[in-house]
């Protein structure tokens, strides 16, 4: 084989991973033509870094804060005292207590999830999935027959990157998201560890069985390649699961991750170093997954929803994301699963947008991230 064939066959291949980047990825889609004021009003406030936010079906809430407390939030905005039964939480960093969410049956079992970084040996730690009942009595409300169903392996020393958003299949099993670790990013491309991986698990932390069955993968992982995943959602009509996850400097992915498949990360990315080093290789290689968008600068994605009700028109189908770094709402417009329009909401309300709800009365709800955290419900305005 020649020099000149062996340049020109380089070419052909650079070239082709630079069509497969072009035609898959999105980024800066233009803004949507439908746009609607909105109003802003603070349901709750005095909330420890919120995390997590989830509506029970009388229709009240219960919100997570970072630092270990488990709440309700009654219709009038008021906190309850710290649920008892919360299991210890490694709260530090970006570690504690997580996510929550109810299981499908909730209104007759009382049962709900809970993510969070979990103390191990060593002074290590890793994401927690645990399961109990909501048991309310006369005076007060406690977790009873708490459960572990879940460990993310290995332990790892370090206060970042827990991923820790769960959502809950059609049938009842559930998504997880795990984070890389920060420290140990290339643990993200060893199918025989937990970290950067989306796991799937039946309800009972044993792993599902539409699982891939790939040789020296862990039977729980679904897909590999993820760097710090803070947001999942099932679509509403697809029943797909969606993610959002944290890039270094630029490079925040929407994913659509499949069984099986590997989403690049650290050996592909849009992203750079925080010192503006490279990461990995590029953009693209074969074998390895395209985002469905992503951004550039960085939003610090964290919390997502798709909006469903008819109370706003204009948004449904849309699908929302909080930002932490650029402060504001996301609303992204879908056509299918392409991403058509953009638009940054409450660009002026100056807070880290933790996490997103939509509520039973069509309203969206956020969480925000700070030592004075609110639940605000969000609506069109005139």
């Amino acid at each position: 084989m020649t020099m000149r064939f062996l340049s020109l066959f380089a070419a052909a291949a650079l070239l082709a991973l630079s069509s497969i980047a072009a035609q898959s990825a999105q980024t800066k889609a233009p803004k949507p033509a439908d746009s609607v004021p909105v109003k802003v009003e603070t349901v709750a406030s005095g909330l420890v870094h919120p995390w997590a936010l989830a509506f029970m079906p009388d229709g009240r809430m219960l919100v997570t804060e970072r630092q270990g407390r488990l709440r309700i939030i009654d219709k009038s905005g008021k906190l309850s005292a710290p649920i008892g039964g919360v299991p210890p939480v490694a709260a530090g960093g970006q570690g504690g207590l997580l996510d929550v969410a109810l299981a499908p049956r909730f209104a007759e079992s009382g049962q709900l999830y809970l993510t969070y970084s979990e103390p191990r040996e060593d002074g290590k730690n890793g994401t927690a999935l645990a399961r109990a009942q909501l048991g309310i009595g006369e005076s007060s409300v406690r977790l009873q027959s708490v459960e572990v169903v879940f460990r993310q392996q290995p332990a790892w020393r370090s206060s970042a990157h827990f991923g820790s958003r769960i959502a809950i299949a059609r049938d009842g099993s559930l998504f997880v998201t795990l984070g890389d670790r920060y420290s140990a990013r290339d643990k993200a491309q060893d199918p025989s560890t937990d970290l950067g991986k989306i796991v799937h698990l039946n309800p009972d932390g044993t792993p599902h069985a539409s699982n891939p069955k790939l040789a020296g993968w862990r039977p729980e992982l679904w897909s590999i390649g993820h760097r710090n995943p803070q947001s999942a959602a099932i679509h509403p009509v697809t029943g797909k699961l969606w993610t959002v996850e944290h890039a270094a400097r630029g490079g925040d992915e929407i994913n659509i991750p499949e069984a099986g498949k590997n989403y690049g990360w650290p050996v592909i990315t849009y992203g750079r170093d925080y010192s503006g080093a490279k990461i990995g290789i590029g953009t693209a290689k074969e074998g390895m997954e395209q985002p469905v968008y992503y951004w550039d600068p960085s939003i610090a994605p964290s919390g997502m929803a798709f909006y469903t009700s008819d109370a706003v028109p204009q948004w449904k189908g849309n699908l929302f994301v909080g930002s932490l770094v650029l402060t504001h709402l996301n609303r992204l417009v879908l056509d299918g699963e392409k991403v058509v329009a953009e638009e940054r909401l409450l660009t002026d309300l100056n807070e880290r947008i933790r996490d997103v709800r939509q509520g039973p009365d069509g309203a969206l709800y956020l969480l925000t991230d700070s030592q004075d955290g609110r639940v605000l419900r969000v609506t069109a305005g005139k």
